[in-house]
């Protein structure tokens, strides 16, 4: 019998990423159906209006958008992942969003043209994480012992630092001890860990590589020493 659920996406984006993950946290069964941003299918365009990824396919009923599906799932599927109080609800929202904010300075800094560029949105970068270390909880996750929708945000974000790490010491987590061991929590976290496929690094690397950007410059290129 087919998935209930039919995930469209693509390999990179940590938007479908969201969206995996609170799938897996409720036990969901799902078939990920990965496309071509390049090269949409005509099916594709059908679904979704914006021509981005996510796209929920919930049998001929299509959701995009990565919060709106999160909070669709949220609301007709066990366990639940946000507060039941309505104040601390709001608030969950409000970080999430803030996980989009910090997404798009991740983007600028790939895609900074120059080093002076690259250190200004490395910076900018280093200064919402000390934000979040501010209101982050005692952990392991976000709110404290319980793995929430926050958490199905930031845990893509973290991603990009694995790589990052590996091109240069950029200081993205200096003295920020909550946010180092929240990273560490869901980076371990099965459904984090489920919700890109095992060569997403290499993928990613790839990518950026091809960004000629100030930071593809400082990277050695995918398959040489």
């Amino acid at each position: 019998m087919s998935a209930p659920f039919v995930l469209v996406s693509h390999a990179l984006c940590p938007y479908v990423q969201r969206a995996a993950i609170v799938l897996a946290e409720k036990g969901l069964p799902f078939e990920r159906r990965d496309i071509d941003l390049a090269d949409k299918p005509d099916w594709f365009k059908k679904v979704s209006p914006l021509g981005k990824t996510p796209v929920l396919l919930v049998g001929d009923a299509a959701i995009f958008e990565s919060a709106v599906i999160c909070e669709y799932l949220e609301e007709t599927a066990l366990p639940r992942l946000h507060p039941t109080d309505p104040l601390q609800r709001a608030q969950h929202r409000s970080w999430m969003e803030f996980g989009s904010v910090l997404l798009n300075s991740i983007g600028a800094f790939y895609n900074a043209a120059d080093e002076a560029a690259l250190t200004a949105r490395a910076d900018e970068i280093y200064a919402r994480l000390v934000q979040i270390e501010a209101a982050l909880s005692d952990g392991p996750y976000f709110a404290g012992a319980s793995f929430s929708i926050v958490d199905a945000v930031f845990g893509p974000v973290f991603r990009y630092f694995d790589v990052f790490d590996t091109i240069g010491d950029f200081g993205f987590l200096d003295g920020l001890r909550k946010v180092q061991h929240w990273r560490r929590a869901l980076e371990m976290r099965p459904s984090v860990v489920a919700a890109t496929h095992p060569d997403y690094p290499i993928r990613l690397g790839k990518f950026l590589l091809a960004r000629r950007s100030a930071l593809s410059r400082r990277m050695t290129p995918v398959g040489t020493a």
